[in-house]
């Protein structure tokens, strides 16, 4: 019912730059895409980016400045886009969704597929 299609991982340059994206698809009643986490080998997965219950945006001091999270809400998909790439950026990068069947249903969070991002010196 629900699938979260991540891509745009891969290999960069310290300073360089990537786009992932994650589309959402299913026949729910709602399903949104809240944001973008990281975990790299070893650690916690941690909040990267997300869109706020507001409607803003909210970043992880580590990356603010460098990423950017967006949406396409006609394509139902959510993009973060990665500049000046650092080392430490390095880990698996996967994006969070939670959907709801029905009005009254509870809330279920999906995972994507997770894409690596890796970033040498």
């Amino acid at each position: 019912q629900v699938q979260l299609v991540e891509s745009g991982g891969g290999l960069a340059q310290a300073g360089g730059s990537l786009r992932l994206s994650c589309s959402a698809s299913g026949s729910a009643l709602s399903i949104n895409v809240k944001g973008w986490y990281r975990q790299a080998p070893g650690k916690l997965r941690e909040l990267v980016a997300e869109f706020t219950s507001a409607g803003s945006t909210n970043y992880a001091d580590s990356v603010k400045g460098r990423f950017t999270i967006s949406r396409d809400n006609a394509k139902n998909t959510v993009y973060l886009q990665t500049n000046s790439l650092k080392p430490e950026d390095t880990a698996v990068y996967y994006c969070k969704a939670i959907y709801q069947r029905r009005l009254g249903d509870p809330w279920y969070t999906y995972w994507g597929q997770g894409t690596q991002v890796t970033v040498s010196s």
